[in-house]
């Protein structure tokens, strides 16, 4: 079945700044990506639940209230709207997972001798094929088992590369958040980058292509120009629609928060400052795209096209979760 198209044309772009907060990032931000879903976004829903399920890990009434309020099958569908089903599951999964790992590292985060461990566990995974030990490490190893069923051995390998960058990353967080110092926008930028959870799907978006990318391609300076943008490009938006819920619980690594913090200016303020970012980065990555593509094989051209899809996904996700349902209710006035 084809992927579905959503007239999604109907932002509103009046009564700025005398909307809502989710209003002027709407009117602001540059996204010439249309939205896009996969016509098997239920089918990975129930698959995410049961799943979860099946590997212990909604015991904890707090992740199942988590799951419901990030879908992140719906996150799979936007990223991932031409997947089979297969693939969309696998990538559902993979998703729901970091957001379960990611809430439990920053519960325990202030407490190294709590995260540690979990990290260790997930090092030990994807490194030395150890067994795991909790429920997450096991969620972990199946995830792995189904990278390396569904990917080629040189894409499992970058998958299991970039998941072990995140997994560190956290450590580059946990520090930050146990420190006194205000986090600035450059270290900020640093540490989204390596915790961002993005550049490990991108192995499967390459696995979904016709071909297998060739090394040329792949490491080619502005295919890895691209990436950087994407990856960047696709986790700072949330972080626009999710400033005001880390602004009550304490977040450091975010964006719009970092602006803030730089600028000593109001939180629509830094929004404003933050989407200026955000949009000269998409256009980089329009315009290097629109360079590249004409020189890449079919499998080149598709591997970028869902480089694009996490630009678009997060940003269409971000809008309607219930998550950074906060944001609609925030005044943008300065």
């Amino acid at each position: 079945m084809p992927a579905t198209y959503e007239d999604d044309t109907a932002a509103p772009h009046s009564g700025i700044p005398h909307g809502s907060l989710k209003e002027l990032i709407e009117a602001t931000l540059h996204m010439p990506f249309p939205l896009l879903s996969n016509p098997h976004e239920a089918r990975a829903a129930a698959g995410v639940d049961g799943w979860l399920r099946a590997r212990g890990l909604t015991g904890d009434p707090a992740v199942v209230r988590m799951i419901v309020r990030t879908r992140p099958a719906q996150l799979a569908s936007y990223n991932s709207p031409a997947a089979d089903p297969a693939t969309l599951q696998l990538v559902a999964d993979q998703i729901a997972y970091q957001f379960v790992f990611d809430d439990r590292a920053e519960e325990v985060g202030r407490q190294p001798g709590r995260l540690l461990p979990m990290l260790c566990e997930s090092i030990a995974v994807l490194r030395d094929d150890r067994p795991p030990g909790t429920p997450l490490g096991a969620a972990l190893a199946d995830l792995y088992r189904r990278v390396q069923e569904r990917c080629t051995p040189a894409q499992a390998a970058r998958w299991a590369w970039h998941s072990r960058e995140y997994v560190h990353g956290l450590l580059y967080e946990s520090v930050a958040q146990s420190q006194s110092v205000p986090v600035r926008i450059g270290l900020c930028r640093s540490i989204r980058a390596l915790i961002a959870g993005v550049e490990p799907f991108y192995p499967l978006c390459e696995a979904a292509q016709c071909g297998e990318v060739s090394p040329e391609e792949l490491h080619h300076p502005v295919m890895r120009r691209l990436a950087r943008l994407s990856a960047d490009a696709a986790v700072w938006i949330p972080d626009l629609f999710s400033a005001v819920k880390e602004d009550r619980t304490g977040g450091l690594i975010n964006l719009a928060l970092a602006h803030q913090r730089t600028y000593r200016c109001s939180l629509p303020q830094a929004v404003s400052l933050a989407v200026r970012l955000i949009n000269s980065t998409i256009r980089e990555f329009e315009q290097l795209r629109e360079e590249i593509e004409p020189r890449l094989s079919p499998a080149g051209v598709g591997y970028v096209e869902g480089m694009a899809g996490w630009i678009r996904g997060c940003y269409h996700w971000s809008r309607t979760v219930p998550r950074y349902a906060d944001t609609a209710a925030v005044s943008a006035r300065p």
